[in-house]
């Protein structure tokens, strides 16, 4: 009778530790980095921007902006980053299928979901480290622009293809 109780708790214990899950998330200093690059890449192009970074729960990590940028750029920039890890999309790509299928055309109606280029997951090594949300940059591929060239800049993130 003790070794099929012993293999019993060997085996709960098992399956207790299998079903947690060891996640990576983004750091306050990845994500001043990725604020830093992003403001950089637009004011390169002469563009002002708010660049918000979340963590893979949705927590605001960092939020910058440039100088002279409306003040609902702040809101909309989060609502991307936050759109982008919601829905596990790059923001650009959902707001142009949720334009030609009917069946997404809901989504424009959630209100936290902002349907505009500028927000992108972040990844590292292929799993979700929080995401990126950039407004004010003259436009939806502006915006997402600039987003792009702040995850390039840091190698440890996965790229994200044009």
């Amino acid at each position: 009778m003790k070794p099929l109780l012993l293999a019993s708790i060997v085996l709960a214990a098992s399956t207790a530790h299998a079903q947690l899950l060891g996640a990576a998330d983004i750091s306050s200093a990845a994500a001043r980095k990725l604020g830093d690059a992003a403001l950089a890449a637009c004011q390169a192009q002469g563009r002002q921007i708010v660049v918000t970074v979340l963590d893979r729960g949705g927590n605001i990590v960092s939020v910058q902006r440039a100088d002279s940028v409306g003040p609902h750029n702040t809101e909309a920039s989060r609502r991307k980053a936050y759109t982008a890890l919601s829905t596990k999309s790059d923001t650009w790509a959902l707001a142009n299928a949720a334009r030609n299928n009917p069946d997404m055309q809901n989504l424009a109606s959630m209100p936290e979901l902002l349907l505009l280029g500028g927000g992108l997951q972040l990844k590292a090594h292929g799993q979700v480290v929080g995401a990126i949300g950039v407004a004010g940059g003259g436009g939806a591929l502006p915006d997402r622009a600039c987003a792009m060239a702040a995850i390039a800049a840091l190698p440890d993130l996965d790229t994200v293809n044009p």
